[in-house]
């Protein structure tokens, strides 16, 4: 039975205090389920202001996406979570990355790893993490036992296994990293490159006594009527694509209200995504499609 819907949008933009409480009461009327902030140096940072999410509002959750692991020490970042779901009344679901961009860890004077260095720091993290949290001696305690949800983004092999282990939450972004590439370039994921990572997640996660809720980050969101022009300028950034394939990428939604409900329907049969988190910019745009998909 398909898991129900949930939407997510991540804040990006730094705002001061009433500004960014008027953003995020926004967002719950219009009914985002959590409200999320990034961690990238330039954009707010993260614990203020999911606690600051959470005072401005009442029903959603509020929660990371993602942490860098390589900006956190475990045990302060163990700290830093259980005091985050303390002051948010256990609402926060954190989420946790292996961080993509040299350039950041420059301007932090931190150590910029290999990819596989990388991921080897994020299991230590959330190892060190599960430990810490589910410990009843550590202090601060998390209201949420043994530790808050924990949602992992990643696509290669090594993460979507670390992501099978440990995460609650599976969070695909629908592109892959730019080999080489240090600055943060992605490349779309085509529907069928997605189906092959979705289905390399399910044979690490065979073996889990409950299934993960999994998510997609969704990088485009435009309501309108003629979904060739809508693409069209989008072509510049994916010149090996027609059109057709343009409109196809899971990541981007196109089209009129009803149109993008059915293709999110369409993605949650086929891939098993119910929880889509969209980017700030577009935060109002996809507010019609969530009570377009109301109950869904």
């Amino acid at each position: 039975m398909a898991r129900p819907f949930r939407f997510g949008v991540n804040m990006m933009t730094p705002s001061a205090g009433d500004a960014w409480r008027e953003k995020c009461r926004r967002a719950e009327a219009l009914g985002y389920d959590v409200i999320l902030v990034p961690d990238h140096l330039g954009m707010p940072a993260p614990f203020p202001a999911v606690v600051a999410a959470a005072e401005a509002t009442e029903r959603p959750r509020v929660g990371t996406f993602v942490l860098n692991a390589g900006f956190w020490n475990p045990a302060l970042l163990a700290r830093e979570v259980a005091t985050a779901d303390a002051l948010t009344g256990g609402r926060l679901e954190l989420g946790l990355g292996t961080g993509y961009v040299q350039a950041e860890h420059d301007a932090a004077g931190l150590p910029w790893r290999s990819p596989g260095e990388r991921v080897d720091h994020l299991r230590r993290t959330v190892e060190e993490l599960d430990k810490l949290l589910g410990s009843d001696e550590h202090q601060p305690q998390p209201v949420q036992r043994p530790r808050p949800p924990l949602l992992i983004g990643g696509n290669g092999d090594r993460m979507l296994e670390l992501t099978a282990e440990h995460a609650d939450i599976a969070a695909f972004t629908g592109a892959k990293a730019v080999p080489g590439d240090t600055g943060g370039k992605m490349l779309h994921l085509t529907p069928e490159e997605l189906d092959e990572r979705v289905a390399a997640y399910r044979r690490f996660a065979a073996g889990r006594s409950a299934p993960a809720e999994l998510n997609l980050l969704i990088q485009l969101v435009e309501v309108t009527d003629d979904r060739r022009a809508a693409i069209r300028p989008v072509l510049e950034y994916v010149p090996h694509l027609t059109e057709d394939a343009a409109l196809a990428l899971p990541l981007l939604l196109v089209g009129t209200v009803r149109q993008i409900a059915e293709q999110l329907r369409a993605q949650r049969e086929r891939y098993g995504f119910s929880y889509f988190t969209v980017l700030e910019p577009y935060f109002e745009a996809f507010g019609p499609v969530i009570e377009e998909l109301s109950g869904s």
